[in-house]
């Protein structure tokens, strides 16, 4: 099941009793905050829930499976997440 912004508005207004304008408020300001931090090199260590970094990718050889051709991917930031496990 994919879970998306909608759904946590929703979800957040339900359970805070809140109009849902509010909640997208909440949840904009929040993601807003994690990108951000991101963006400027920090991790952001949510406890309970797990923490999220940015890694850096080096470049490599792809093969595009449909063309059958080898390209050179460009090194690359993506952001992970070490998800705590009970």
């Amino acid at each position: 099941m994919t879970l998306t912004k909608e759904d946590l508005k929703d979800s957040i207004s339900n359970h805070v009793d809140i109009p849902k304008t509010q909640s997208s408020a909440v949840i904009e300001s929040f993601l807003e905050t994690i990108k951000s931090s991101l963006e400027s090199g920090e991790d952001i260590m949510i406890s309970g829930f797990g923490k999220f970094f940015v890694r850096n990718k080096n470049e490599r050889h792809e093969r595009n499976p449909q063309a059958g051709q080898y390209l050179m991917l460009d090194s690359r930031k993506v952001v992970c997440l070490n998800a705590r496990v009970d």
